[in-house]
């Protein structure tokens, strides 16, 4: 008499079967090892990199609570806790250079950051593939030059004496003006001259990411009757808000970090007052003035506020969905 109910099959192998699917995965988890082999001898450079220059320099920052000598060496000089931060938190100059450190990076992120967004959405609607490659040349080749050679072209160009603009200037106006010796003016000419350097270059990234983009989308809006202005701000745009928000976040981490070389080559006394940032003051300080230790202390300030500045934009950015981790 027939019960409605189901027997369930009996797995034929028993544990045998267990046993064997289990080897099975072993043998293709080698097997797949094995073909990964050359991949991962490729990342063992990069590694190395990083591993070298990256994380063992973090050692170093035990200097920062030292008074760090020649003599005694790093492990040898004496533990002089958080003396070397209240030093520079004394000075009156530390709170200067501070200032300069954070409106320098402020204008160099928030006001640099679109430029590259804007050239890779206008280099993207070029169609004329030649004009496109030749464009991409010309805003990519800056970011080759030294800041060396990219100082000799604005000195070039806004000295008082021999200065191509103030040829102009004062051709027009009877007298040259101090471009360079003028706080206003400075700052302009520096976070110009980084944008102009970085921008091509910048670019690349969301170049990447806009060919991501399904064309069908363009397609579609044109003929729904909509702009090429409104084809951007719906479709590029939010197409590439991710990369966006990625760039950002990282570039939050280099609030507080003024590229040495940039600020240096620019710099002169007389505009002292804003452009002497972390980055210089550890050069007079440590390389010119001996003291290692009170600069090792300034980096460890500087790296720390970096590191929260990563994880409050990141943060804010995880509300809306696009957090990087």
């Amino acid at each position: 008499m027939a019960t409605g109910r189901t027997v369930p099959a009996m797995d034929p192998g028993g544990p045998n079967s267990e046993t064997k699917r289990s080897s099975s995965d072993v043998s293709a988890n080698r097997r797949r090892w094995k073909a990964n082999i050359p991949l991962l001898l490729m990342f063992i450079p990069g590694v190395l990199f990083y591993i070298i220059f990256k994380y063992l320099p973090i050692g170093g920052l035990m200097i920062a609570f030292k008074d760090y000598n020649f003599a005694d060496g790093v492990f040898g000089s004496p533990w002089v806790g958080l003396d070397n931060f209240e030093t520079i938190f004394r000075q009156p100059q530390t709170f200067n250079v501070i200032r300069n450190t954070v409106v320098l990076s402020f204008l160099n992120v928030f006001v640099g950051f679109p430029f590259p967004i804007l050239l890779a959405v206008m280099l993207n609607e070029v169609r004329r593939s030649w004009y496109k490659r030749f464009i991409q040349t010309v805003v990519y080749l800056p970011h080759f030059f030294s800041w060396v050679i990219i100082g000799g072209f604005v000195v070039t160009l806004f000295s008082v004496e021999s200065g191509t603009i103030n040829n102009w200037v004062e051709a027009i106006t009877g007298q040259p003006y101090p471009f360079l010796f003028e706080e206003g003016s400075w700052i302009s000419i520096y976070v110009g001259s980084g944008i102009w350097k970085e921008m091509g270059f910048s670019a690349i990234i969301y170049l990447a990411a806009l060919t991501a983009i399904d064309p069908s989308l363009y397609e579609s809006a044109s003929l729904d009757g909509a702009s090429k202005f409104r084809q951007i701000w719906h479709i590029t745009i939010p197409g590439i808000s991710s990369t966006i928000i990625i760039m950002f976040i990282l570039s939050m981490g280099r609030l507080m970090e003024v590229g040495f070389d940039h600020v240096y080559v620019l710099q002169n006394s007389i505009v002292s007052g804003v452009a002497e940032v972390i980055s210089t003051f550890m050069y007079r300080v440590g390389l010119q003035g001996g003291q290692f230790s009170l600069s090792a202390a300034m980096g460890m300030f500087e790296s720390l506020i970096g590191f929260i500045l990563v994880l409050a934009a990141n943060a804010v950015a995880r509300r809306f969905g696009k957090g990087l981790w």
